[in-house]
């Protein structure tokens, strides 16, 4: 008898762990990270940031691939369908996860169908206006609002929070009657620029460029508290319509069903890439968050709760 076996069950253990093959580590080949928007905005841009960060720490490719179309929703059903092994992810936001499930029906449930893995970020809509346009600030803008017959405005897309921001305050404002004209994607930024629209509320990292060139002029945040990017602009909320809060949010998803410790994997990464990444999502407009993959679960379903209602006492539906 082998003396390092004390019983044949012993060395019969020890024979099949060693002609078993050792699980290789995750990854082990290049990561598919799934944009469900255009390239150049700010769910792009983010996603890339983070995606470097994690190829450098895992020692594999984090390959950003656009899908976009029907506001994020065809890039979240094809992450929805693909085989949960971790090698198909996604970065989603606040429209395909919150906001869409109750503009229409949908072929998947993102609280069931995909799984949170961390929050990367949150970002302030910031409410830009050609320099054309005769306001100086919020106040101005509002009575400008008030006063014109047409208002036209942009968006990324019906049912994102750039088109809700808008409509929001459209509503608050008393201008119901106000133009929605959607966009595939960021290209509503250089129609505002040129002065074919009155205004947006875009992502600040998508238009913080512009507003420091003055190509365009920034009046107030979405958001209920303060930019720290932008911290001289006033919010909706306290500028006179409390309550007002209507920012994005952008975080990391898998397919149902995607294994823990893949899971496990990319949360670590993530949390440990933000601290880098810190001076630069603030220079570009988002405020890093991180947390627990519970932590964003928690999170989701209460964005999902707080836009089902809001979306049922405005009656807004798909376009």
């Amino acid at each position: 008898m082998n003396p390092t076996c004390s019983s044949l069950l012993a060395c019969g253990i020890l024979g099949l762990a060693a002609a078993l093959p050792a699980q290789a580590a995750y990854p082990e080949r290049p990561v598919k990270v799934v944009v469900a928007f255009t390239a150049g905005g700010t769910t792009d841009k983010l996603t890339r940031s983070v995606s470097d960060k994690l190829g450098q720490q895992l020692s594999e490719s984090f390959i950003v691939e656009n899908r976009p179309g029907a506001g994020g929703n065809i890039g979240t059903e094809y992450v929805v369908r693909s085989d949960p092994d971790g090698y198909t992810l996604i970065v989603d936001s606040v429209g395909p996860i919150a906001v869409n499930p109750s503009l229409g029906k949908l072929s998947y449930d993102p609280l069931t169908d995909l799984v949170p893995i961390v929050q990367i970020a949150t970002v302030p809509n910031v409410l830009v206006v050609p320099p054309t346009l005769p306001v100086k600030d919020f106040a101005g803008f509002l009575e400008y609002a008030k006063s014109k017959k047409s208002l036209n405005y942009g968006s990324t897309g019906v049912g994102t929070s750039s088109h809700l921001s808008s409509f929001l305050l459209m509503q608050e404002v008393g201008v119901p009657d106000a133009t929605h004209i959607p966009y595939k994607g960021a290209d509503a930024i250089n129609d505002l620029m040129a002065g074919r629209l009155d205004f947006m509320f875009a992502t600040a990292p998508s238009v913080m460029g512009q507003i420091r060139s003055g190509k365009l002029r920034a009046l107030a945040v979405s958001t209920s508290a303060r930019s720290p990017s932008l911290p001289e602009l006033p919010t909706v909320a306290e500028s006179g319509f409390a309550g007002f809060d209507a920012g994005s949010w952008f975080g990391f998803f898998a397919p149902k069903n995607t294994p823990a410790e893949v899971i496990a994997t990319i949360n670590k990464g993530v949390n440990t890439a933000l601290p880098d990444l810190h001076e630069q999502l603030l220079a570009e407009g988002a405020n890093p968050v991180g947390g627990s993959p519970e932590d964003f679960g928690r999170f989701t379903r209460a964005e999902y709760e707080k836009w089902k209602k809001i979306l049922q006492q405005a009656d807004v539906k798909a376009q």
